[in-house]
């Protein structure tokens, strides 16, 4: 059997990171990198001995089996556009955008073409997310807490609204999947944020703040902050009756009663087996993507639903049935650019 030909869309340090790993399959060839930054494109390729293509048209002209796409948040939509055109499996790193409108485009096109996909969540592929599954099969979630306390990111359009999405999209994205993962689909949002965009040059907010409803009947919050100069804590705690787990990427600690459990994790083989399980799909050798499309679209929509909740003053309520809810407004969701994300109810924060 054949390897793998994979095309590589940007070339920041995500697309990096996926090159690095990529490269290091024995049944993958990387086809070639293309950036809407020649200079950016040039030094990966270099870095990794393959050609540079001026643009994505030619790059699929290399006839790739599938194609990474790895760029900002707001460049999302058109490359994708084009690969699905074709017909090609694809990998798209998250957020899969700023805003709403642009998934739900992107994702009832990926409904229509059928094609294989794959979304960079790779926590999904945690081993403490792994085991804290197996403890809770049979334990409920009654209430889980998410949490994602960190910097600026030294990136020119991380701060602008318009282009990140704002810190709950582009940040907290990790952390709002769990929730969905370990307690079920929500259907009610409320957010607050501080208005104070945490540097010059800002348009998002500093902190926020939100309650959710899980159609489960559980509880829970998420709590996004980026005014600190380190990463001070990624991760969720659950609460199940009897039973308490606290996840992070780098372990899982589990209080059943008096008895403490911890479990190392290992995220960097979490992001080898995410890039590994979609090339196993590619091949047709494997089927253990755990992020498709429609799915992330699912963690994007409710991201979405906190940002509008914070910028509006309104809860926001989410339909748990509904895959890919349509968009009225292509605006980004942000602290200070409110779009509509889902049905938000008349009443205002009390």
């Amino acid at each position: 059997m054949r390897g793998c030909r994979i095309g590589l869309v940007g070339a920041g340090n995500v697309a990096d990171r996926h090159a690095r790993v990529l490269t290091g399959f024995d049944d993958v060839t990387l086809v070639g990198v293309t950036d809407v930054a020649p200079d950016a494109a040039l030094r990966l390729a270099q870095r990794y001995d393959v050609p540079v293509f001026g643009d994505l048209d030619a790059l699929l002209d290399a006839a790739p089996d599938a194609v990474y796409i790895c760029v900002p948040p707001f460049a999302h939509g058109a490359a994708e556009e084009a690969v699905l055109a074709a017909d090609l499996p694809l990998f798209v790193e998250k957020p899969i955008a700023a805003d709403l409108a642009t998934a739900t485009r992107l994702a009832t096109l990926v409904a229509g073409r059928g094609v294989l996909t794959a979304v960079g969540h790779h926590w999904r592929y945690l081993s403490v997310v792994e085991q804290a599954l197996r403890i809770l099969a049979d334990r409920p979630v009654r209430m889980i807490g998410g949490a994602w306390l960190d910097k600026v990111p030294p990136v020119p359009w991380w701060a602008q609204a318009e282009r990140s999405g704002g810190p709950v999209v582009e940040q907290a994205a990790h952390v709002l999947d769990l929730t969905r993962l370990l307690a079920g689909e929500v259907v009610a949002v409320t957010a607050y944020g501080d208005g104070a965009p945490p540097c010059d040059d800002a348009d998002i907010d500093g902190v926020t703040v939100a309650a959710l409803r899980f159609a489960s009947g559980a509880v829970g919050t998420v709590t996004s902050a980026c005014v600190l100069d380190w990463k001070h804590r990624a991760g969720v705690e659950v609460l199940a009756d009897g039973l308490a787990l606290r996840i992070t990427e780098d372990e899982l600690v589990v209080r059943d009663g008096d008895r403490e459990q911890r479990y190392p994790g290992d995220p960097a083989a979490a992001r080898v087996a995410v890039d590994r399980a979609f090339v196993d799909a590619v091949r047709g050798v494997g089927a253990d993507i755990r992020m498709p499309y429609p799915e992330a679209f699912r963690t994007h929509r409710l991201a979405c639903a906190v940002a509008e909740s914070a910028a509006t003053g309104r809860s926001v309520r989410l339909d748990p049935m509904e895959v890919a809810p349509r968009a009225s407004s292509s605006t980004p969701v942000s602290s200070s650019t409110p779009s509509v994300t889902a049905r938000s109810t008349e009443d205002a924060h009390a």
